[in-house]
């Protein structure tokens, strides 16, 4: 690899690999004191509309329970241990389930079946008092062999 890599390197050094390496990029965004942090030129005074007959604006769930994980969006305590339950028996269930299936399925590839018909041989074998394996795989005197003249 290494002297392959010797013999190319001189091309590959004369190649300039982008015209943009060298330049520079620059932000064009404004800068702000800091980041998120509202101005309060961004505060808006909200309608009437849409606010309740107390003078209360709805208030997103996001901002009740900065840690919405959407199994309850009224109890913080609730939704978390139902997300904790949901992913522990999801998972639990996808690695149990899905481990028996993939152990119960038939015998990829008949291993386990070739396995047990090779000692069912052996023992027919020895019991007939047969070698386990003999020289010739199919018996010389049913093979058909051409004659000397052709």
């Amino acid at each position: 690899m290494a002297s392959r890599l010797s013999r190319i390197w001189p091309t590959l050094s004369r190649v300039r690999l982008s015209s943009a390496l060298g330049s520079r990029c620059v932000s064009q965004t404004p800068k702000s004191s800091a980041a998120g942090a509202a101005v309060a030129s961004d505060l808006q005074p909200l309608s009437p509309a849409a606010q309740d007959s107390h003078g209360h604006a709805e208030v997103s769930p996001f901002e009740k329970n900065p840690d919405f994980h959407g199994f309850h969006h009224q109890d913080s305590f609730v939704d978390e241990w139902n997300m904790r339950l949901a992913f522990f028996f999801g998972i639990s269930v996808a690695i149990v389930v899905g481990g028996t299936f993939i152990h119960y399925l038939p015998d990829h590839g008949m291993r386990q079946w070739a396995r047990r018909e090779a000692e069912r041989l052996i023992k027919q074998r020895e019991a007939e008092g047969l070698p386990l394996m003999t020289e010739n795989y199919y018996d010389p005197s049913t093979i058909v062999l051409p004659s000397s003249e052709e």
